[in-house]
């Protein structure tokens, strides 16, 4: 069963009037995980499709249809998949990917048979998903965490000591348009994205992870002169459009998946602000 929850884009002036319920309707995906089943949101930011895959008593598929607009899922799209669950496998046109905890895969366009599951039901995989407009089919590749490039920012004394593994990326595989890979903070580390940024020229995606029940993350979001906060669980996503800034500080360390789609794939394509500008 799939899934397919629609978003529309914000004006940054709107924004500042909204609720904190306006806030998380609009920008939050609660809920990315459920049992058997495909749950995508797709955004008008940038045409972005976010979502989680948990493949628990059967195999699951994505398909095309009306939602889409095209025949197939693949026919104009890639897609990025990073699996924060259990052991699963993905095949793609009969090509089987294999994919533990913290293994990535690029699925290329042009894909007409997608099959996702599990290798135990105890401990079911989740498949969490992004997926860009394509306008070229490139090679899928599956990309363990120690294939992946590994960048290494902040520091104990600032609270943001973390590692930026990228994996969808120009430094590890081709891919039109999407960026993608996970950020995990050191023991001692809180921050993420502190000082923080915008880039004009790409939105960005969200997914907090390997927090506790009890845990949450205070995100970030806004204009820089017009920042907002949403309070966040365990597997959860946030939108962030082009405009907003987009940080975290947790009441725990955590790890987070970042996705981003626009015009370019520049990692460093950002226009940085000073926390002491912020407000």
């Amino acid at each position: 069963m799939m899934e397919l929850n629609v978003r529309y884009a914000n004006h940054p002036d709107d924004v500042q009037h909204y609720t904190t319920e306006e806030l998380r309707e609009h920008f939050l995906i609660e809920t990315l995980f459920t049992a058997d089943k495909v749950q995508l949101t797709y955004s008008h930011v940038d045409r972005i499709i976010v979502g989680g895959i948990m493949p628990v008593k059967k195999s699951l598929t994505l398909v095309g249809g009306k939602d889409m607009g095209t025949d197939t899922f693949f026919e104009r799209r890639e897609a990025g998949i990073i699996n924060i669950g259990g052991a699963g496998k993905i095949t793609l046109d009969g090509e089987v990917f294999e994919l533990n905890a913290r293994d990535g895969l690029y699925i290329g366009m042009g894909v007409k048979d997608i099959q996702m599951e599990s290798i135990s039901a105890d401990n079911p995989a989740k498949f969490y998903f992004n997926s860009a407009p394509a306008h070229q089919a490139y090679s899928h590749k599956k990309i363990e965490i120690s294939q992946a490039n590994p960048v290494h920012l902040g520091a104990e004394e600032t609270s943001n000591k973390r590692t930026i593994y990228q994996y969808v990326h120009p430094a590890v595989c081709q891919s039109c348009q999407l960026v993608m890979g996970m950020t995990m903070l050191d023991k001692v580390s809180v921050w993420n994205t502190m000082p923080c940024h915008t880039h004009e020229r790409r939105m960005e995606v969200y997914c907090y992870f390997d927090l506790d029940e009890s845990s949450r993350v205070m995100h970030f979001m806004g204009k820089p002169d017009q920042t907002r906060h949403i309070v966040m669980a365990n597997e959860q996503a946030v939108i962030s459009p082009s405009w907003s800034i987009h940080s975290g500080c947790g009441t725990s360390n955590y790890t987070f998946i970042w996705g981003m789609v626009g015009e370019n794939q520049t990692f460093d394509d950002m226009d940085h602000v000073a926390p002491e500008t912020l407000r």
